[in-house]
């Protein structure tokens, strides 16, 4: 799978919400094209899902996506979907302040 990643994915934990399913999950790999969805709940590949993600202001982001691939019985990863550029942004943003100073400087030196 990684070498179809278009986007740098990095390691994360947050809470997240998945929408018509009502189940409790946690995002352990973001990216600007996807995640990782660590939840109990059902899906299948090819299935599309909104997920609610816990922003560090206690907001929440909403994202669509497909489900791109199962790990049963951990989660599954999803592939964001029609993103609009406020969503986009806000998901920049996110990423920007869970890389912390220290990732942005050195993304900017290089």
């Amino acid at each position: 799978m990684s070498e179809r990643r278009n986007n740098q994915r990095m390691e994360v934990s947050l809470e997240a919400v998945l929408d018509g399913h009502g189940n409790q999950a946690r995002i352990t790999d973001l990216s600007e094209g996807g995640c990782f969805v660590d939840t109990i709940g059902e899906s299948y590949i090819g299935e599309e899902l909104t997920l609610r993600v816990k922003l560090p202001d206690g907001g929440w982001l909403e994202l669509t996506g497909e489900v791109a691939h199962h790990q049963v019985p951990v989660g599954f990863g999803l592939r964001f979907l029609d993103l609009t550029d406020e969503q986009l942004q806000q998901l920049r943003s996110l990423i920007d302040h869970l890389k912390g100073p220290h990732d942005r400087m050195n993304a900017i030196l290089r």
